[in-house]
């Protein structure tokens, strides 16, 4: 009989995959490989969330990091720019190709109707040959003169998302991403930036790329059904890959009765084992990550997930949002919270406002229904 696993089950499996339920003593670069990357759409966001996983987390660390080029900022899962191991975007890349089309053309289908692809990325590939690093409106620009037309003209960001975001994989160069800094996203390919090519795709029939998504997906996010690695990385054909390596998984099923696969010695922890409070950036993966979010979220909370709200981890669910401003962490908690939990906030609170003013402030002030506001 198929073991079920309650939500908090597999709420405390997914703090403990995603260092969330102790801080992790690992290097900088493995947690990022680890974590199958971070999303960072917000250049800074990256930051809080290696800082709530990691012990004595050095921001410096993983600037330096992105600017010796072993770890990038590209657009991956999901169509949206992910922070990740140089090693793994350049072995993953081919296999989201088709995805990201077909997420650009998903918005701009009408306005590209007229635009070959392949034409297209070779225009792209032209204008970059001189290796200048090009903001997206620089390289659609120096396209747009091949595509005219009265009225009809592809919009200058329907070509440079689909030539940045699809057809040609690109690097975000720094200074963007760095720590506390400031600048526009520029770009080169993948191949100039990391001096390497991207992997060529295999063979019909073969997926190996497929399985080792799979493999990395559960070590991070697992136990989890295929909707969940879909909804994580975008992919679609992965359910063959998860077919592929049935034999080497464990099985589960949850309180829905949906099928959900693991790794054998990966990490379920025991329901009742106390989870700390932690704070998240925006878009975390550790929400986004599933096509159910209700082991981490109540639906009544769902969408802050999609609409970019920093949130705060109480007893391993959502209960708070937060925002940062004069040097003070802002906490909105969504439910109420007791006093023992007030207090762990605060004292959470004020470590974060500490790292992310190096040392200025430690301020934080959380709100409530009708106690009103405390401030330390």
């Amino acid at each position: 009989m198929t073991t079920v696993l309650d939500t908090r089950a597999l709420n405390r499996a997914t703090l403990a995959r995603q260092l969330l339920l102790e801080r992790a003593r690992l290097p900088v670069l493995d947690a990022v490989a680890h974590l199958g990357g971070l999303q960072a759409q917000e250049p800074q966001e990256p930051f809080t969330g290696l800082w709530s996983r990691l012990r004595s987390f050095d921001p410096g660390v993983l600037s330096e990091l992105l600017v010796e080029r072993r770890v990038v900022r590209t657009h991956l899962m999901r169509r949206t720019v992910h922070l990740l191991a140089s090693d793994d975007v350049l072995a993953w890349r081919t296999r989201h190709d088709a995805m990201l089309r077909q997420r650009v053309l998903g918005v701009y289908r009408a306005e590209l109707a007229g635009v070959d692809p392949v034409e297209l990325a070779a225009a792209g590939r032209a204008v970059l040959a001189d290796g200048e690093p090009r903001s997206m409106g620089e390289l659609a620009r120096a396209v747009a003169a091949r595509w005219p037309g009265p009225g009809a003209a592809p919009s200058a960001r329907a070509l440079g998302e689909m030539l940045v975001a699809a057809l040609i994989p690109m690097a975000q160069l720094p200074p963007r991403g760095v720590w506390r800094a400031r600048g526009g996203a520029r770009y080169l390919p993948l191949s100039v930036w990391l001096g390497r090519a991207v992997d060529p795709p295999a063979p019909d029939g073969d997926d190996p790329v497929g399985r080792a998504l799979v493999r990395r997906y559960l070590a991070a996010f697992g136990p989890a059904a295929t909707a969940d690695l879909r909804a994580w990385s975008g992919v679609a054909g992965l359910p063959a890959a998860v077919a592929a390596l049935r034999e080497e998984l464990v099985v589960f099923r949850d309180e829905r009765g949906r099928e959900l696969f693991d790794l054998p010695g990966a990490p379920r922890p025991d329901p009742a084992t106390p989870a700390p409070v932690r704070f998240l950036p925006a878009f975390d993966n550790a929400l986004l990550g599933y096509q159910d979010r209700g082991r981490i979220v109540d639906d009544a909370h769902r969408g802050l997930s999609v609409a970019g709200a920093r949130v705060v981890l109480v007893d391993g669910r959502v209960a708070a949002t937060w925002t940062v401003g004069e040097e003070t962490v802002r906490v909105a908690p969504l439910r109420r919270l007791s006093a023992d939990e007030r207090e762990e906030v605060a004292r959470e609170g004020e470590a974060l406002a500490g790292f992310l003013s190096e040392g200025a402030s430690q301020r934080v002030r959380i709100g409530s229904g009708t106690d009103g506001d405390t401030a330390r």
